[in-house]
């Protein structure tokens, strides 16, 4: 087990400006042309329910995407140095695991007197009701990822430093979450990065998000890169 000592994401704004989690421990395995990644850190306070001015516990594993020499700068990566980032978010997690993704789940008392797509002309046509319903879902026509329904808690990210993140066309990305008494622990697996290998080590960074301390997007405890060995 590798203890990986947490620092504040303070070099760009929005800053994280007081510490909270402190360290995070990592279990590493790989096996054929996959990897995984057990974290665990201690969290007091489960957040997986999304809503205004909630905010989600999560975590994330990031290699650089070529596995070279020059390792990109641990801070999101740089320009024509790409890394690419696993994060897993406990909402998500909480859906994966059976939570319904509609609006009673946030809110058990909430009543909903109409749906256009559920209009009684609409019956007797699944495929009108259904367009109609994407009519009302403008993320889901387009196609974000977003929008659900999800089918994997975790969310594979490309970037080549801050403010360029953005979604990775690959789908390399998997794990699960689990919440314990003190915390939570949540495996990420993932193909092999390029070039990696137990002759040519890599590099990886870790980051923590935790929810009831208000941290979202830049605002993370995080890592600097830790050498990545295959033995």
């Amino acid at each position: 087990m590798h203890m990986s000592k947490l620092i504040l994401q303070d070099l760009v704004e929005p800053r994280l400006m007081e510490a909270s989690t402190q360290e995070v421990r990592v279990k590493a395995i790989s096996a054929g042309g996959e990897m995984a990644f057990r974290l665990e850190w201690p969290d007091d306070s489960q957040n997986d329910l999304p809503g205004p001015k909630r905010f989600m516990d999560a975590c994330a594993v990031q290699l650089p995407l070529v596995n070279e020499t020059n390792v990109p700068a641990p801070q999101m990566g740089e320009a024509g140095k790409t890394v690419e980032i696993s994060y897993w978010r406990a909402d998500w997690q909480a859906v994966m695991d059976g939570r319904a993704d509609d609006i009673n789940a946030i809110y058990p008392n909430a009543s909903v007197d109409h749906y256009p797509f559920e209009a009684k002309s609409l019956e007797a046509d699944p495929n009108a009701q259904r367009d109609a319903a994407l009519r009302y879902a403008p993320a889901r026509t387009l196609g974000n990822r977003r929008a659900g329904p999800r089918e994997s808690p975790v969310e594979d990210l490309i970037a080549e430093g801050p403010g360029t993140l953005t979604p990775n066309t690959r789908s390399i990305s998997n794990g699960k979450g689990m919440r314990g008494g003190k915390g939570w622990a949540v495996v990420i697996s993932r193909a092999l990065p390029e070039g990696f290998s137990a002759e040519r080590p890599s590099q990886v960074a870790f980051a923590v998000w935790e929810g009831n301390h208000g941290e979202t997007g830049a605002r993370k405890m995080r890592t600097g890169w830790v050498q990545l060995t295959m033995k």
